[in-house]
């Protein structure tokens, strides 16, 4: 008897204790076929063949286990938190399914892209919040920052810091050498979360913000007759739109510093067409922000008489209205105050 029941004790099958691909391949077996379909389109041809290869040797898995691994699943969902995919989330995920060979060669390599997208996209930031972020790092950081960043965008960045401290930079950019790549992950962590992530959050396009851009492409009919239905059936997003729009009759509200500035870089021929059939005030204006030499040969070509048409003088006007909006988000120009005004 004893005999009999020890031989149907090894008869009985052992549970499988799931690790690592088994546990991918029992989940995917145990899902619905399309969408374990669309999972598998994630997947690279090496991981497919891994797992059709651990899904074929896997037998049978008792309802207990199965349960177990997806009550396991749930819970790790359920407790999660927020999902932060950061590098080592992405190794620990490896863990157990790739070699460790493989997944150094892996993270190697997602790290140095990773870190090559980070400068790429630091470029879509204003730079005037680079600019302030900097100011208040240790200058060795804001040295090592900009050294990886576009010539042009690390130039602009440094025109907005102090003369001090807009040299010292440039001092330690000179003296940089090779740095650890345990620092560099640390910087890249923090530029993230200091610059792009804030930055998106802060500065992202609204709604609002995006309908004043296409209303600001509009001539004033347009313009004046979208704003009108506006205040009539949703006054409060009017109201919104109009703080918004910058069209070329709001030089006006400009600093005379922030209109020397703007003109300097105005081509004389897009001034001469712009002010085709302005008001006396908006000339005078302009006229006075405008470099002497160019102002002359502005008032030569007003005092013939000749005028653009209305197409290109909306053009001319748009154009210059648009290149002070871009100076103003940049912080290069400012509004005037009450008082200038």
């Amino acid at each position: 008897m004893q005999a009999e029941r020890r031989i149907s004790r090894e008869e009985e099958p052992q549970e499988q204790i799931l690790t690592g691909p088994k546990k991918v391949a029992a989940l995917l077996l145990a899902m619905d076929k399309k969408v374990a379909s669309r999972l598998l389109k994630h997947f690279d041809e090496d991981d497919i063949k891994l797992i059709a290869q651990t899904a074929t040797d896997l037998g049978a898995v008792s309802k207990s286990v199965l349960d177990a691994l997806i009550e396991e699943f749930a819970m790790s969902l359920r407790n999660g938190g927020d999902l932060i995919a950061t590098a080592n989330e992405v190794e620990q995920l490896l863990s157990g399914v790739v070699p460790a060979e493989q997944i150094a060669e892996i993270m190697s390599q997602v790290r140095s892209k990773s870190l090559q997208s980070i400068w790429i996209k630091l470029g879509e930031v204003p730079e005037l919040s680079t600019a302030q972020y900097l100011s208040k790092e240790h200058p060795q950081v804001s040295a090592l920052v900009l050294s990886r960043t576009p010539p042009a965008y690390a130039a602009a960045a440094l025109k907005m810091l102090p003369t001090p401290l807009r040299n010292e930079i440039m001092r330690r950019m000179l003296a940089i050498k090779i740095v650890l790549e345990r620092p560099i992950q640390l910087l890249e962590g923090a530029v993230k979360e200091e610059l792009l992530y804030k930055s998106a959050k802060n500065t992202g396009p609204t709604i609002h913000a995006r309908l004043a851009d296409i209303i600001n492409k509009m001539d004033r009919k347009q313009m004046d007759e979208i704003l009108n239905d506006l205040d009539q059936h949703r006054p409060k997003e009017a109201e919104v739109v109009r703080g918004l729009l910058f069209t070329f009759d709001d030089l006006a509200r400009l600093s005379q510093p922030a209109l020397v500035t703007l003109f300097d870089g105005i081509p004389a021929d897009r001034t001469i067409t712009a002010l085709s059939g302005a008001e006396p005030r908006m000339i005078d204006l302009i006229l006075e922000a405008t470099p002497a030499r160019a102002r002359r040969m502005i008032e030569q070509e007003m005092a013939t008489g000749k005028k653009a048409t209305a197409k290109e003088v909306q053009k001319a006007r748009r154009a210059i209205a648009d290149a002070a909006m871009e100076m103003l988000e940049k912080g290069i120009i400012e509004i005037a105050s009450t008082e200038e005004e």
